[in-house]
């Protein structure tokens, strides 16, 4: 497994290149991680992804609660391994739901991470794009909550993008990533290309697969974006150590996790009570109040 990281803090880089759009910096692969977990910083990581839960699911982009938490969301056309890739990185068989039809979820799905007191991440898991089934309207409607939720959703951290190593960017995955390149390249919203099922590859494929994506993400990389593109794949777990050290480096401090924990619970003390709570149905005994209902 190799991962490229084009201007993560204590990465190995090649000078940085002239092009004819600008300087851009390459990079050369990270190192192979050892497969002993024990005695690799993958182990507390993944112990760390482990703790996904489900949080709430919405029909709609204004549905989705508004939050401080660093956000990351799972992006990936509809047959690219997507939730398997979630499923495998929580080390959990059915956190994210797979359709047995894909294209047929049609949720966005948020986790919380980290302490159950205290989560210290969000795991959005958007709906797929562009399979074929699905009719005409449904992918304009998704394909346009996924444009503004990138766009435009305030606490988003990073975008975690599944791309089919065999296949490589589609124009549709080209589309998304447009949607969220602004972000990127002024290095307000982090960056990971996976590329999925890398099994399937043999070496000098997966070689191949990774030199292409390097060039579709090359335009993406300045001195302020943080773009990293892994293979990965949920069968054999190769990449599944790295990636989870990826996010959890994305996580919130634990005091800042605590701070935004406290300022809920604040807010959530000092919401007023309903419009139907007044004095007449505290006065009268038999009026069975909203708490003795709940």
């Amino acid at each position: 497994m190799t991962r490229h990281t084009p201007n993560r803090p204590g990465s190995a880089k090649q000078a940085p290149s002239k092009t004819a759009s600008g300087p851009q910096k390459a990079a050369t692969p990270a190192r192979v991680p050892t497969q002993d977990l024990a005695r690799h910083p993958a182990k507390d990581a993944l112990a760390w992804a482990h703790t996904a839960r489900f949080y709430i699911t919405a029909a709609l982009l204004h549905q989705v609660p508004v939050s401080e938490l660093p956000e990351v969301a799972f992006v990936g056309r509809s047959n690219a391994g997507k939730s398997t890739a979630i499923n495998t990185l929580a080390q959990q068989r059915q956190l994210a739901y797979a359709s047995k039809t894909p294209g047929r979820t049609q949720h966005i799905n948020l986790f919380h991470l980290g302490p159950k007191a205290a989560p210290n991440q969000i795991w959005t898991d958007l709906p797929g794009y562009g399979y074929a089934a699905v009719e005409r309207s449904a992918k304009q409607r998704w394909q346009e909550v996924m444009a503004r939720y990138l766009e435009v959703r305030r606490n988003l951290s990073a975008v975690v993008q599944m791309v089919d190593s065999r296949h490589g960017f589609t124009e549709l995955d080209r589309q998304l990533l447009e949607f969220v390149t602004p972000r990127v390249r002024s290095g307000e919203v982090k960056l990971l290309v996976m590329l999925t099922k890398a099994d399937k590859l043999n070496r000098k494929e997966q070689a191949e697969s990774l030199r292409k994506a390097q060039e579709v993400l090359a335009d993406l990389v300045t001195e302020e974006s943080d773009v990293n593109v892994t293979l990965f794949s949920s069968l054999n777990k190769s990449g599944v150590g790295d990636v989870a050290e990826v996010l959890h480096g994305w996580a919130a401090s634990p005091e800042m996790a605590e701070a935004l924990a406290a300022a809920q619970a604040a807010q959530a003390a000092a919401e007023p009570l309903p419009d139907h709570w007044d004095d007449e149905d505290e006065g009268d005994a038999s009026a069975a109040s909203p708490r003795d209902q709940a």
